[in-house]
C-alpha cells in the first residue's frame, strides 16, 4: 500500500512543474505580443528591417558652361561591363544568357577594352560566381564603346548603367575645371578646382525612397515614401572657349618646341577682371585622369619670384610718393646696398641713364635706387604699396588652394631686391589683378571666375561682376607708366614682343630661382615672365604668362604670346587700322548668312581663304568665323549649309579649336586627347556623321 500512495504522490509533482511551466509559456507569449520591444528588440523594426529598404535618390549634378553656353563639364550616360557565368540564367539553348565560350569571349573583349586577355579569361573563369565585372577596364564605358560591344553578339554580356562626369573640351582649362568621379555608392564628388570649390552647389540635394522587398531584393508594390531630389545648379564661368582653345595652343606650341618645367598664360578682361581663359602646362585629361601629377593649380597655387615684372609696380611707388623724375640720371651697371651689390641683368649697365631709359631697360639699379629713395622718405613704403595692390594676401577668386604669397622687406637689401621682384613671392593671379589698376584709371579690380549660378528652375542665385577694390594710384602716374611700358615693347630691349596686328604694351621678368643653397645658375634656371596689356589705344585685354627653365629663352615665350595675342585681336575685332587696310595679311569677314553657297565659295578663294562646306546645301544657313571677324590669309573659314546630312571631312592636322568651331556648327559631340594637330580621329572620312556619337580625336605635336 505505501509503495502504491509514493507512486500517486510522484505524478502529482510532475503535473504541478507540468502545468507551472505551461503557465509560464502563456504568460511570454501574451508579453511578446502585446509589448512592442523583448529584450531590447524593437519587434516591429525588427520585422520591417527585415522587409524593407531605403534608397538615396542622387540629384543630377549640374552643368558646368563657359560664358557663352557651351558645355564644359556634363553628366552622360555610363555603363560597367558585365558577363554572366551562371548557366541558371539560360532558359532556351538555343537563345543562352550566360557566357558559352570563355575563351571567344575573353579575346573579343581584350581586343575592344584593350585589356590582357589572360586576365579576361581569368575573370570568366571564376568559380561560383553568378556574376563578374572586369576591374577598371570595364568601367565607366561610353555609349560608342558599349554599342561596340553589343555588335559582337557574345551571349552573357550585359551592362550596368550609370552616370559619369564627361567634359568636352578634355584637358583645357583642366586646371579650372578640375574634375569629379563617382564613389563607390554612385555619388559623383568634385576633386578640383570649380568641381571641388562649388561641390554643394552642383551637387544639389539628395532624395530618398523607402520600399518593401523579397526575398531576392526587389521592390514589392508601391514605395511607402518618396522624396525627389533637387537638381544641382548650373555654373557659367567666365571663360571664353575661343580664347581659352587660343592659350592652349599656344603652350602646346611652347612645349613642341622647347623644354621646360611649367608654363602658365591667363587673359583677363581689362574693364572688369574677369578671367576669359587660363591654361597651364603640363595639364592633365579630367576624362581619364592622365597627366596628372600635381594637384595645384598654377593660376592661384604657384608662388615664385616673379622678377622685373614688379618694376610696374615699384616705379609707381615712387610716382605716387613724388620722387620720380623720368629725367633724372644715375649710374646703371652696379650698386652697393648693406650686405649685397645689385647688378643689371647684363652687370655693366648702360652707363648714365635716366629713369624712363631705365625702365625700357630694365635696369635693377634704377629700381634699387628709387626703392632706396623711397624708404628714406618713408620707411616701410614699398612694402605698404605692394600691400596696398593685394601682394602678400590672396585675392579670394573662385578657385581652391589659393597661396599668399610672402613679401620680405625688412633688411635693405630685401628692399633693393623686391624692387626687381626677387625675394618675395606672388601668384599670377595676383599681378593680373594688381595691373587692373593700369586700365582703370589706377582703381583695383578683384578678378574673378565664376559668370553666373543658374538652379533648376532657371534663376539665378549667384551673379559675378565687376568689383571695384579702391583707387590705388592717380591717374597721372597711370598715363606715366602705360607710356614707359609701350617704350619697352617699341623702343626698349623687348621688341621682340610687338605682334603684328595690335598695339601691346607691357614688361618683361627674368626671375632667378632659388634653391637650397642660394640661386641656381645656368642659362636656363629662371622664370621668365611678361604683364601686358591691349590694345593700348583702348585697353580690352590684360595678359600674363610665366615658365620656368625653357631652354628657348624669352624668344621662344615671346613668340607664342606674339602670335596669341595676334589671334585674340583676330577674335575680338580689335585689330589696328593699318593692318585692316593690308588686305593681303588680314581680311575682314562679311556675313554669308543666306548667301549661295557656289558663289560664296568663290568669293572667299579669291581672297586665299580655306572654305569648309558642310552640307550639300545650296544656302549657308551659318558660318564661322562670325561677320566682322578679321582673319589672316590662308585661314578656315566654315560655312553651314541647307542640308541635314553632313559628310566628315578629314581633319587630320586640324587644331583643336577648328574641330570645336566644326562640331558645334552641327551639334557633334566631341572629345580630345594629347595635344597639338589632330593626327587620328574615330569616325570614318566621307561618310554621313551619325549625330548621336561622339567625334573622338587624338591630338599630336608629332
Amino acid at each position: 500500500m505505501k509503495k502504491k500512495r509514493s507512486k500517486v504522490k510522484v505524478n502529482k509533482i510532475f503535473i504541478v512543474i507540468f502545468f507551472f511551466a505551461f503557465f509560464c509559456a502563456i504568460i511570454k507569449l501574451s508579453y511578446v505580443a502585446l509589448s512592442p520591444v523583448v529584450d531590447g528588440t524593437n519587434l516591429a523594426d525588427f520585422v520591417s528591417d527585415r522587409n524593407t529598404t531605403k534608397e538615396t535618390l542622387y540629384a543630377s549634378r549640374g552643368n558646368i558652361y563657359d560664358i557663352y553656353g557651351e558645355t564644359l563639364a556634363k553628366n552622360v550616360n555610363s555603363y560597367t561591363l558585365v558577363a554572366f557565368l551562371s548557366e541558371s540564367r539560360t532558359t532556351d539553348p538555343d537563345n543562352p544568357r550566360h557566357v558559352v565560350d570563355k575563351e571567344k569571349t575573353a579575346e573579343a573583349l581584350a581586343k575592344v577594352l584593350d585589356m590582357d586577355y589572360e586576365y579576361a579569361l581569368e575573370r570568366l573563369n571564376t568559380s561560383n560566381a553568378y556574376q563578374v565585372e572586369f576591374g577598371l577596364a570595364g568601367r565607366d564605358l561610353s555609349e560608342n564603346k558599349k554599342a561596340e560591344i553589343e555588335a559582337l553578339d557574345l551571349p552573357g554580356i550585359g551592362f550596368i548603367s550609370g552616370s559619369k562626369r564627361y567634359y568636352k573640351q578634355g584637358r583645357a582649362a583642366s586646371y579650372i575645371i578640375g574634375y569629379a568621379k563617382t564613389s563607390d555608392e554612385g555619388e559623383i564628388v568634385g576633386e578640383m578646382g570649380i568641381e571641388s570649390y562649388y561641390n554643394e552647389e552642383l551637387k544639389g540635394t539628395d532624395g530618398e525612397t523607402m520600399y518593401q522587398k523579397d526575398a531576392y531584393g526587389y521592390q514589392m508594390g508601391e514605395a511607402f515614401y518618396t522624396i525627389d531630389p533637387i537638381s544641382g545648379s548650373d555654373i557659367y564661368l567666365t571663360l571664353d572657349s575661343q580664347i581659352q582653345l587660343i592659350l592652349e595652343d599656344a603652350l602646346n606650341t611652347l612645349e613642341e618646341n622647347n623644354e621646360f618645367a611649367w608654363a602658365t598664360f591667363t587673359v583677363m578682361d581689362a574693364d572688369t577682371g574677369a578671367i576669359v581663359g587660363s591654361a597651364s602646362s603640363p595639364d592633365f585629361n579630367p576624362n581619364t585622369l592622365e597627366g596628372l601629377t600635381n594637384y595645384v593649380n598654377p593660376l592661384v597655387g604657384y608662388t615664385y619670384e616673379p622678377g622685373s615684372t614688379m618694376k610696374i609696380f615699384s616705379w609707381l611707388a615712387a610716382m605716387e610718393n613724388g620722387i620720380y623724375d623720368g629725367e633724372e640720371e644715375f649710374v646703371s651697371g652696379s650698386i652697393e646696398v648693406p650686405g649685397a651689390t645689385i647688378y643689371d641683368f647684363n652687370n655693366t649697365g648702360w652707363g648714365t641713364i635716366n629713369y624712363d631709359t631705365g625702365f625700357a631697360y630694365s635696369s635693377n639699379v634704377g629700381a634699387t635706387n628709387l626703392a632706396l629713395k623711397l624708404e628714406e622718405k618713408e620707411p616701410g613704403k614699398l612694402k605698404d604699396f605692394y600691400e596696398s595692390l593685394g601682394f602678400g594676401t590672396k585675392t579670394g577668386i573662385e578657385l581652391p588652394g589659393e597661396e599668399s604669397g610672402v613679401l620680405r622687406l625688412t633688411y635693405t637689401s630685401e628692399i633693393a631686391t623686391a624692387s626687381f621682384g626677387q625675394g618675395i613671392t606672388t601668384t599670377p593671379i595676383q599681378t593680373l589683378q594688381a595691373l587692373s589698376i593700369l586700365t582703370n584709371d589706377g582703381v583695383m579690380l578683384k578678378p574673378y571666375i565664376v559668370d553666373k549660378i543658374v538652379d533648376e528652375n532657371g534663376n539665378i542665385t549667384y551673379e559675378g561682376s565687376k568689383t571695384e577694390l579702391g583707387r590705388k594710384v592717380s591717374s597721372k602716374s597711370i598715363t606715366k607708366i602705360n607710356e614707359l611700358m609701350y617704350d619697352v615693347v617699341y623702343n626698349g630691349l623687348s621688341t621682340i614682343w610687338q605682334p603684328s596686328n595690335v598695339t601691346l604694351i607691357g614688361k618683361t621678368g627674368t626671375a632667378q630661382i632659388a634653391g637650397e643653397n642660394g640661386y641656381l645658375t645656368g642659362n636656363n634656371n629662371y622664370i621668365r615672365s611678361f604683364a601686358g596689356i591691349f590694345p593700348y589705344e583702348d585697353p580690352e585685354y590684360i595678359i600674363y604668362i610665366s615658365v620656368k627653365q625653357i631652354d628657348g629663352g624669352s624668344n621662344a615665350v615671346a613668340s607664342v604670346t606674339k602670335q596669341a595675342v595676334e589671334s585674340i585681336a583676330n577674335y575680338a575685332n580689335i585689330t589696328t587700322t593699318k593692318q585692316e587696310d593690308n588686305a593681303t595679311e588680314v581680311i575682314n569677314l562679311a556675313s554669308y548668312i543666306s548667301g549661295d553657297i557656289t558663289t560664296t565659295t568663290e568669293e572667299l578663294e579669291r581672297l586665299n581663304l580655306k572654305v569648309i562646306k558642310i552640307g550639300n546645301g545650296t544656302t549657308i544657313i551659318n558660318q564661322y568665323p562670325l561677320k566682322n571677324t578679321k582673319v589672316l590669309v590662308g585661314s578656315k573659314v566654315f560655312l553651314l549649309t541647307n542640308n541635314s546630312e553632313y559628310t566628315m571631312p578629314d581633319i587630320k592636322g586640324w587644331s583643336s579649336s577648328e574641330v570645336m568651331n566644326f562640331c558645334n556648327l552641327i551639334g557633334l559631340n566631341y572629345t580630345f586627347s594629347g595635344y597639338g594637330t589632330v593626327t587620328s580621329f574615330n569616325l570614318p572620312v566621307g561618310e554621313i556623321i551619325d549625330l548621336t556619337k561622339t567625334l573622338e580625336v587624338t591630338l599630336s605635336l608629332a
